[in-house]
């Protein structure tokens, strides 16, 4: 094919704007999928990494929220076909090493050794910028017209589904949905308590619900974010900022605890207090993430009476299995992606998003690349 130059968001320096340049594309390798990106989610990692909180090289296209359509293939790629509606999943797999053989995936050795260094899964770049190579972002880089994936993180989803809320399964929503489903597995009837409201823990609002929870308490610091947890499915709300949280989860469950928490806030004190409101016997999930030599301390009592604590990365996320089915759920009704969504961007007008989430508005800001932006 005849070399391919588009337009992308560029980071080159820590705590600078993105500056949309113009990239031409190396020749695919035997498993890559070029895709045509029609929408991009802005997510919070994004932020950290333009902000300087996580260490990625430059220059380098950020993004890793994308949905659109495959518009070639490599020679060898069998799991995605051009014309094909795709959701780009960031956790690309070998299928070989120590971790994919143990179906632990999302712990894949060649993908933990490449990501960090801005690589696909074969160690190249495909990005250039007059003749200097450019990194990837979480081996997708969404935020451009374009993006090279490897053939397993080209997941396709019925075309019936918009692509604006399509790439909101690429990150978000199967980080907090997973962790209820896939991870917790909570039970029907169960009583579940979410720490923190932001994207993701609205996400794991809908998990509960779809996990046909009884009782799902919402608590944040923020009232705007409880407010829009209630019309996400909480049953109930409690402000860390004013309520005693433990005291009125405990009122709420017969004096027991949650049977599951999910922490979703990133923050010392919400780690705590998720321990702390869960039952004896019950299960506590991270979802949020902090600095990784941030320390973080527990009251022992705490930890005993048979509690579990886990850890969720990705949602417990298979993305072929699990991204059909979030985007069947949402064509079902069962699901909320719109009311994610609070604002519509242009790729020049990234920055603009960028800036709204530091300040902690909305939701989720979407770049479109397909269509007149609606405000």
């Amino acid at each position: 094919m005849s070399p391919v130059t588009f337009r992308a968001a560029v980071l080159h320096e820590v705590g600078q704007p993105l500056v949309v340049e113009r990239l031409t594309l190396k020749p695919l390798g035997p498993h890559d999928v070029l895709v045509q990106i029609r929408a991009s989610g802005l997510c919070h990692t994004d932020l950290e990494v333009i902000q300087g909180q996580l260490f990625y090289p430059r220059p380098i296209v950020l993004g890793h929220e994308g949905a659109g359509v495959v518009e070639a293939v490599g020679a060898g790629v069998t799991l995605a076909r051009p014309g094909d509606h795709v959701v780009c999943s960031w956790n690309p797999s070998c299928g070989h090493c120590f971790y994919c053989d143990r179906d632990q995936p999302i712990l894949c050795e060649v993908f933990t050794r490449t990501q960090p260094r801005g690589q696909l899964l074969d160690g190249a770049s495909r990005l250039e910028l007059d003749g200097r190579p450019v990194h990837h972002f979480s081996a997708v880089s969404s935020h451009a017209e374009f993006c090279v994936v490897h053939e397993t993180s080209a997941v396709p989803v019925p075309r019936e589904i918009p692509f604006d809320r399509a790439c909101l399964l690429g990150c978000g929503v199967m980080t907090g949905v997973g962790a209820a489903t896939r991870v917790a597995r909570i039970a029907p009837g169960a009583t579940v308590v979410v720490v923190g409201a932001g994207a993701v823990g609205l996400n794991a609002i809908q998990g509960a619900v779809l996990s046909r929870a009884d009782v799902i308490i919402a608590a944040d610091v923020d009232d705007r974010k409880l407010a829009l947890a209630r019309t996400f499915g909480a049953t109930h709300t409690l402000s860390a900022a004013r309520d005693d949280v433990v005291a009125r989860v405990r009122d709420l469950t017969d004096g027991r605890g949650a049977d599951v928490v999910l922490e979703a806030a990133g923050k010392a004190e919400a780690f705590r207090l998720a321990v702390e409101t869960a039952r004896p016997g019950g299960t506590i999930v991270f979802l949020g993430k902090m600095a990784v030599d941030q320390p973080v301390t527990f009251r022992w009592g705490s930890l005993m009476a048979e509690r579990r604590i886990v850890r969720s990365s990705y949602g417990g996320a298979r993305p072929r299995r699990d991204f059909p089915w979030l985007a069947r759920a949402y064509l079902d009704g069962r699901l909320k992606l719109d009311e994610l969504i609070t604002r519509r961007l242009t790729l020049a007008e990234i920055n603009d998003g960028f800036t709204q989430m530091a300040k902690g508005d909305g939701v989720r800001a979407v770049i479109l690349l397909d269509a007149e932006v609606r405000r």
